[in-house]
């Protein structure tokens, strides 16, 4: 097999290995074990083929592969660049560690909270979704993606059935089903305008439709994708949902849901309305997004509310990156956004193994966690400090990066997000270490709470419902299954500092990837612009396009009429 017969072959698996593993999972749903068995192996099997796209693609240019046997852009393809694969391995990545820890919690078939047989192949699902997000060369089937995500998070979200969780479900579902509606009013606009919705096509067809036209389509795409993301103000949705999930369920929503929303508009920034028309909205969304949101997190007195608002205020930087309009900044927005998947995943997995170890997620009842387990306490230090961007962390290496694209910008907007987020990097720092102060370092009695938390747990029963785990047996010590993966992910976040250097040229090219749309489209179509319809692909890398550039301005025109 040549190294371009293994890149095809290698492409589709993100998605087609996920959706397999689901159906034979609900084959075994009356064998938990096996079902675990399988999706570790599949998870991992998924995390060395996404890591060997990056390099493979990072080595030979831009690959695409055509579905179901039609070519672009009426077909469905698959468009495998070094953003794409890069979200697909720290998806992966994050998605194997955090099943390694839910077998680790003991998940057990029947259980109220965590049914296995359910939850394995909507996981799996959820997987498929996001890599097929990822991986969409097309508007219609990034929507399925979407969709796919959303059906499978409802699930996870609602699992164990109590009132808590439905209501924050219900909550959830209605404001993406909205967003997904405002998503298919895009949809229709973009066909409505160009008679095409692949993503190469639509930026070609595009420069000659005229600007308010153009703009008014991308401000309804940017609406659709700023409620996934939870950008302010259209992130209210989010501390209100992913609290009341399991902290294995919130930890993947907050590493990967969010950025699945970012993803879509870099690449709807960058490929399809690449102008820039609406940068100045997004500067101050973003400005808003990182101060309203840390600033609700100073406010919180449950670790999982409190990382949920940063979580909100985080992806303001993200949208910093993309705002500024410069290579710099979309590097920078890059390489954050890895970094971000890592440590704020690897922080929600310490908080379930806070509640392990204290049999509760309050600052009102948790003191004493540094004396009591000082493992855990380091578990929680290395990636709150990365959060809060202490050098040499990824974490400040990542803000410098967005600084040093704002001073390009040189606008007074620009000057003032910097600022902003300036002020929100030092202010996450100031609630990282306000969660330390009262949760590791304080003595337990000295809560306001810590009688409640020091209670037996029939004490418990009686006093209150709402630390369930404290009902669980096995409150005060922290199983080595869930140790092992949540040690993996705070290990990974911290190689993101020392492997900074690669990781910044990969995104530095994955930046350059997205922001060169003529190499995008000479991947995806044979073309590189309106006016050159000749040439081949040449380091861009081969794809399985059959058409000559006659055909292809011939096929163009036949779909526009």
């Amino acid at each position: 097999m040549t190294t371009e017969q293994l890149i095809y072959f290698l492409i589709p698996l993100p998605v087609i290995v996920p959706a397999a593993t689901a159906a034979l999972a609900l084959l075994f749903s009356r064998r938990p074990r096996l079902q675990q068995a399988l999706s570790l192996a599949s998870l991992g099997a998924l995390l060395l083929i996404a890591v060997g796209l990056v390099y493979l693609i990072y080595a030979h240019g831009i690959h695409t592969v055509q579905v179901g046997g039609w070519d672009s852009p009426i077909g469905i393809t698959l468009v495998a660049d070094n953003l794409a694969v890069l979200m697909v391995a720290v998806s992966q990545l994050v998605l194997f560690a955090v099943m390694w820890f839910g077998i680790g919690q003991g998940i057990s078939d029947g259980d109220d909270n965590e049914p296995i047989s359910v939850f394995v192949p909507t996981y799996m699902l959820l997987n498929m979704g996001v890599s097929m997000a990822f991986l969409a060369g097309d508007l219609f089937n990034m929507y399925v993606g979407f969709e796919v995500l959303l059906v499978a998070s409802y699930v996870l979200l609602t699992l164990g059935a109590s009132s808590s969780r439905i209501r924050a479900g219900v909550s959830y579902v209605m404001v993406n089903m909205l967003s997904s509606m405002v998503f298919l009013l895009a949809i229709g606009l973009v066909y409505q305008s160009v008679g095409t919705v692949n993503f190469a096509h639509i930026s070609i067809r595009m420069e000659e439709i005229p600007d308010g036209t153009r703009t008014a389509i991308f401000a309804v795409l940017l609406v659709a994708f700023a409620v996934k993301a939870a950008i302010f103000p259209l992130s209210s949705w989010l501390p209100d949902s992913y609290p009341t999930a399991p902290s294995m369920v919130t930890a993947v929503f907050a590493g990967l849901l969010t950025k699945v929303g970012v993803y879509a508009i870099i690449r709807a920034r960058s490929v399809v309305f690449p102008g820039g028309g609406l940068d100045d909205v997004l500067m101050w969304a973003g400005l808003a997004t990182m101060l309203m949101g840390i600033l609700g997190a100073m406010a919180q007195n449950d670790i999982k509310r409190l990382l949920s608002f940063t979580l909100v205020s985080h992806i303001g930087y993200m949208i910093f990156g993309i705002a500024v309009g410069n290579s710099t900044g979309l590097t920078g927005a890059i390489f954050y956004i890895v970094h971000h998947i890592l440590v704020q995943t690897a922080l929600f997995l310490v908080v379930g193994l806070i509640e392990r170890q204290a049999g509760s997620s309050s600052l009102r009842r948790l003191g004493g966690l540094a004396k009591a387990s000082p493992l855990l306490a380091v578990l929680y230090l290395v990636p709150a400090l990365n959060l809060g961007g202490i050098p040499p962390f990824s974490g400040f290496l990542g803000k410098v990066l967005l600084i040093q694209a704002g001073a390009e910008n040189g606008s007074a907007t620009a000057w003032i997000l910097v600022a902003g987020s300036i002020v929100t990097s030092l202010l996450t720092l100031y609630t990282m270490i306000l969660v330390w102060s009262k949760a590791f370092w304080r003595d337990r009695s000295d809560a306001p709470e810590g009688d409640i938390a020091l209670a037996t747990p029939a004490a418990l029963r009686e006093q209150t419902r709402t630390v369930t785990l404290a009902e669980r047996a096995d409150v005060g010590r922290m199983p080595l299954g869930m140790f092992a993966p949540t040690m993996f992910l705070v290990t990974s976040s911290v190689a993101v500092t020392v492997l900074a250097g690669p990781l910044s040229t990969v995104a530095d090219r994955a930046a350059t990837n997205v922001a060169n749309v003529s190499e995008y489209r000479t991947a995806v179509l044979g073309v590189r612009d309106v006016d050159s319809l000749e040439g081949p692909p040449g380091a861009v890398g081969r794809t399985k396009q059959p058409w000559s550039p006659d055909a292809v301005t011939e096929k163009a025109g036949d779909s526009h009429e």
